[in-house]
């Protein structure tokens, strides 16, 4: 039973639907703007700690930019460098601290073709442009537009989130489980809202009540 969650377990598609915005408001509706075209900027970097939702809004803007008829894509720094960006109108590109030498001169390219009016660029990374191990001309040309530092969601507000999804299908939780798979399982909330759907099926396979003892029964030591 140990390995339950670990093989069932898959968060749900990005979208800004399922994305908690908390203190990013304005992060949500500078990405919406700019894929909307209301914003002439063409660019946006953004980025924040590991499991803070960067590759999700990535993610979650090209599936919006793909839903209103744009052609939109995302890559992730190690796939960068053979990727088929012509004719695309909306970029997305994670992890860009992770770029190579090759993907760093692609990434100059596309920065420069942006800000001429091909397309538009949306850039993720752990640190604030100029903090990134990567060429000065591309780190340069990341900070020329938008800059986004996402604010992760604190405990409180994923307990929040975690027990109003609860409430929603009717789960019954005891006391302190959610407390407990906050801080004994993936940190990112779709994960971590997917992993309690996982738990409401293996209790009514089970037939127990969700109780912490249950939750360390399934979750991988």
């Amino acid at each position: 039973m140990q390995q339950l969650i670990l093989d069932i377990i898959d968060p749900p598609a990005a979208s800004f639907e399922n994305f908690v915005t908390a203190a990013n408001a304005e992060l949500i509706a500078a990405l919406h703007a700019l894929i909307s075209q209301a914003d002439p900027t063409p660019q946006l970097y953004l980025w924040g700690t590991t499991g803070s939702g960067k590759t999700h809004l990535l993610q979650a803007c090209v599936k919006l930019a793909q839903a209103t008829g744009m052609s939109a894509a995302y890559f992730n720094a190690v796939d960068f460098t053979d990727a088929d960006t012509e004719n695309l109108a909306l970029i997305a590109v994670d992890n860009v601290e992770q770029l190579d030498a090759e993907s760093q001169i692609k990434l100059f390219n596309l920065i420069n073709q942006v800000r001429e009016g091909q397309g538009r660029l949306i850039s993720a990374g752990m640190v604030a442009p100029m903090q990134l191990p990567l060429r000065v001309d591309v780190t340069t040309r990341l900070g020329w537009d938008l800059i986004y530092q996402i604010q992760p969601l604190s405990d409180a507000d994923k307990l929040r989130v975690l027990t109003h999804h609860a409430e929603d299908r009717g789960l019954s939780l005891q006391a302190h489980v959610t407390e407990y798979l906050i801080h004994h399982w993936r940190r990112d909330l779709p994960s971590l809202m997917a992993a309690l759907d996982s738990l409401d099926r293996y209790s009514l396979q089970t037939q127990r009540a969700i109780t912490v003892p249950l939750l360390k029964e399934i979750l991988p030591k």
